[in-house]
């Protein structure tokens, strides 16, 4: 059977109700059985996830896939989900010897009863298998094969399950129709064989242009019209962004040992947004499918201006970066205390926007979207409006024209700020959505994502933050069998405002008209908010080398962390890095839960004088990751 005829005999297949299938289903996701031929889209094909399949609300609305549909493929951070009938327990779990997250090689094994390969290569991906810990009851309980690193864009990957068991150790029969017809080459030539296969099928991976091209379209159409239309040297052209100032605040030294002023202002931004760019708007498409510019909003901002600036025997000029902050806050969190003794320590001008889509005022949309899912690609859209704010702002900090040549921002005439490279620094959503921004980033090559990782997918039920929100998102999506489908769908959203949609070019492969960047990236082990899980998966995709010894002896029991994560091979090291500091908490569980142990240490690296000092080697022009823990682990203050 041709290929085309086969994604429709399985689509046909998935969407038969049956007496025990009322409805059309999702499962295994992703499947290519969920798309259509498509000779417009770069990978051939479009998602066709259809309406009636969509996990419903309390009131029976489905979720609407629209947006979704005018993807060309999955998320390349794709959980994939099946249910499978008797291996719904740990010990069917342990009988199965599925791979987990203790040994991500034994993935890659060439008995190993779960396989996920490239189906051009035949080359077998890293994965783990876990079940839904958190389903009530084993009939609801999915099986969850999660990506050790993304899947590639654009590509096409065979899902392989095998020789299951149950609790009893008893082998667990296949369904009929078990393995996707025409899938036989590809068996053979990644060399397994029929025999013993539960389950086998496809699926694709939504291309480059898919994931970024609405933001490089708003970020080079936004550019533009400041008369730059060379984003990859790292040289300002064109006009500056105007903005105005609204308030400044100088401080005597004992109302503030760190910061000597604070300056707020506006600056003028492109809207891509109905509803002038508010909470709530939405991407509206030209023929080509690309956001449409609607006039121009304005976005605040907040300046910190430390007495390092000011003082005579620092160098003359502060370095400038952008700092991002974390869920659903504001560019307020500019002014924490470590932020500002990072800013007076090592002569840092940082200046804050708010996370549009994912701040304090989207909070009203956040929940109108969790009542009713089909209202989220207006978060999505909005974050990367979000970004575009951003990317503004960091250009209107080093334009000769922009903060510069403000009085908030001279000493005796002369500008504070060294124009010549801007940076980033973000913590928690900082990090999360800080990854994203790196990627499309014209201005700055280097940044610092703080207790960072990415996919909410993976995160969210791993994150005690998420306490909150499942009471209002478990009442109004009551079937907790589709729970995971949900968090699955909304990724495929989620990936244009996150760093799991950009994380293939944010360290290698830079985008057109991009120039490449360089990345550091410090994880608080056992992470209550951000699973440091969500960390390594992110490290293995962009290609970053690992700070080792991870940490002491006997910290992680049963668990070896970085694995598949090269060690970093000397010092100073000009590449990208991760770093793990670890403040005492007891590590993290391996199932999809939250680490409850211990005292949260999710503010401890950035809390921690030494942390600061690699953080400010590494974000200088040419700079390195210097080793600022003696060979030794990495300690937080507790």
């Amino acid at each position: 059977m041709g290929r085309g005829l086969a994604a429709v005999a399985l689509l046909a297949a998935l969407i038969t109700p049956t007496a025990a299938q009322a409805q059309p289903s999702l499962l295994p996701w992703p499947n290519d059985g969920l798309t259509k031929r498509d000779k417009t889209t770069d990978t051939g094909r479009r998602l066709n996830l259809p309406k009636a399949a969509m996990p419903q609300n309390k009131d029976g609305l489905p979720i609407d896939p629209a947006d979704m549909n005018r993807a060309d493929g999955f998320s390349p951070g794709s959980m994939i989900i099946v249910r499978v009938p008797g291996l719904d327990t740990p010990a069917a779990l342990a009988a199965s010897h599925l791979p987990s997250l203790r040994n991500l090689a034994a993935s890659l094994r060439r008995r190993s009863p779960v396989i996920v390969f490239n189906a051009r290569t035949g080359n077998r991906h890293p994965v783990w298998a876990e079940l839904d810990s958190n389903a009530t009851t084993d009939a609801n309980r999915m099986l969850l094969v999660r990506p050790a690193k993304n899947f590639r864009e654009g590509q096409r990957y065979v899902v392989v399950l095998r020789r299951l068991k149950d609790a009893s150790g008893a082998r667990i029969e296949p369904p009929q129709h078990g393995v996707e017809p025409g899938l036989g080459g590809e068996l053979r030539r990644a060399g397994i064989r029929r025999r013993g296969i539960y389950r086998a099928w496809s699926f694709t991976v939504a291309s480059e242009r898919s994931l970024a091209g609405r933001m490089l379209h708003i970020r080079d159409d936004a550019f533009a019209q400041l008369g730059d239309r060379n984003l990859r040297d790292l040289k300002v052209a064109g006009k500056s962004p105007q903005f105005s100032i609204t308030s400044v605040t100088n401080f005597t030294s004992a109302q503030n040992s760190t910061i000597a002023r604070e300056v707020v202002g506006k600056v003028t931004v492109p809207c891509y947004l109905t509803q002038a760019c508010a909470p709530g708007g939405a991407f509206t498409f030209d023929k080509h499918g690309l956001p449409q510019r609607h006039g121009a909003t304005t976005a605040d901002f907040i300046c910190r201006i430390p007495r390092s600036a000011l003082d005579p025997a620092n160098p003359p000029q502060a370095r400038p970066s952008l700092y991002g902050h974390g869920l659903l806050g504001n560019p307020d969190e500019v002014e924490a205390g470590n932020v500002s003794d990072m800013a007076n320590e090592h002569n840092f001008v940082f200046c804050a926007t708010a996370w549009a889509g994912f701040s304090d005022a989207d909070l009203g949309n956040v929940l109108t979207s969790i009542n009713d899912f089909s209202n989220f690609h207006t978060v999505a859209d909005r974050m990367q409006q979000g970004f575009l704010n951003m990317l503004v702002l960091g250009r209107l900090m080093i334009h000769p024209n922009g903060l510069s040549s403000n009085a908030a921002f001279q000493k005796n005439g002369k500008s504070v700020i060294d124009t010549r490279r801007l940076f980033y620094d973000g913590n928690s959503q900082g990090g999360i959505m800080g990854g994203g921004l790196t990627a499309v980033a014209p201005d700055f090559n280097r940044a610092v994502l703080g207790v960072t990782g990415m996919n909410y997918s993976t995160l969210l039920q791993r994150s005690v933050d998420f306490d909150t929100f499942a009471q209002f998102i478990y009442p109004a999506y009551p079937d907790e069998s589709t729970r995971q489908l949900m968090f699955a769908v909304l990724q495929l959203l989620w990936d244009r405002g996150e760093a799991d949609g950009y994380a293939q070019h944010i360290t290698t492969d830079p985008y057109p008209d991009t120039p490449a960047h360089t990345v550091l990236m410090h994880v608080a082990f056992g992470d209550h908010q951000v699973s440091d899980t969500t960390a390594e998966v992110e490290a293995r995709t962009i290609g970053a080398f690992g700070y080792r010894p991870v940490v002491d002896p006997g910290r992680s029991p049963g668990w070896k962390r970085f694995q598949l994560i090269p060690s970093i091979p000397k010092f100073p090291f000009g590449g990208s890095a991760i770093v793990i500091w670890d403040a005492g908490t007891p590590a993290a569980p391996i199932t999809n839960t939250p680490n409850r142990g211990g005292a949260d240490p999710h503010s401890r690296p950035r809390s921690t004088p030494i942390a600061r000092v690699q953080k400010s080697e590494f974000l200088k022009i040419g700079g390195r990751v210097v080793d600022v823990c003696g060979g030794k682990a990495c300690h937080a203050v507790p």
